[in-house]
């Protein structure tokens, strides 16, 4: 890129990382260990450090491909926020995110766009490599969160052990992690001496 195409290109750019920012402030249904809630911005920095540390240089995968699909796939919670998967809006809202995300990358120049687009639908249909591992990868960070988070009285913990199961059992990767988190679940699960059940009030 010349000098002159950066120019001609930054104000939109630019504009489109200030829009972005407010995933920042997007919360999660998810709690941080600090009893706080996490935003999407958070979940989506620990889902491209999970792959970075785990599924870098797996074969037939493109792991530059997975990490930005991974950047991309809640870009659109910018402006729709966060519908958790408990939500009866969740199954019916890629349609939505479509157009929350068009909006939002529109100051970008048109290459970006297309990149940025062309992502997120490889994403949602979950078919090719990248995007069956980054599915697994997001439902794994969710549970991880979980597992990890000071989470509030009465925090539904068997929601864990059926969640994404479908897209984490579609790679030996994310089956193997899944296995892991599914036990540290059930020890989270498991009645305290003297009390009830961490995840019961």
């Amino acid at each position: 890129m010349t000098p002159d195409d950066l120019a001609g290109t930054l104000d939109g750019t630019l504009d489109f990382l200030r829009r972005a920012e407010a995933l920042k402030s997007t919360l999660r249904s998810g709690y941080a260990a600090s009893g706080r809630q996490e935003s999407t911005a958070e979940h989506t920095w620990r889902l491209c450090l999970m792959v970075m540390v785990l599924a870098d240089g797996l074969d037939g995968v493109d792991a530059l491909k997975l990490f930005k699909m991974c950047l991309v796939h809640d870009l659109a919670e910018a402006v729709g926020g966060d519908i958790p998967a408990t939500d009866p809006r969740a199954t019916d809202k890629a349609a939505q995110e479509r157009r929350d995300l068009l909006a939002l990358i529109a100051p970008l120049p048109p290459a970006r766009r297309d990149e940025i687009v062309g992502l997120w639908e490889e994403y949602e249909a979950g078919t090719s490599p990248e995007a069956i591992l980054a599915k697994g990868f997001d439902k794994l960070e969710t549970i991880l969160q979980h597992n990890q988070g000071l989470n509030p009285p009465g925090f539904d913990y068997s929601f864990n052990l059926v969640y994404g199961a479908t897209h984490t059992g579609r790679h030996p990767l994310t089956a193997a992690i899944r296995a892991v988190l599914d036990a540290e679940t059930r020890a989270r699960m498991a009645p305290r001496p003297g009390g009830p059940p961490t995840g019961t009030p």
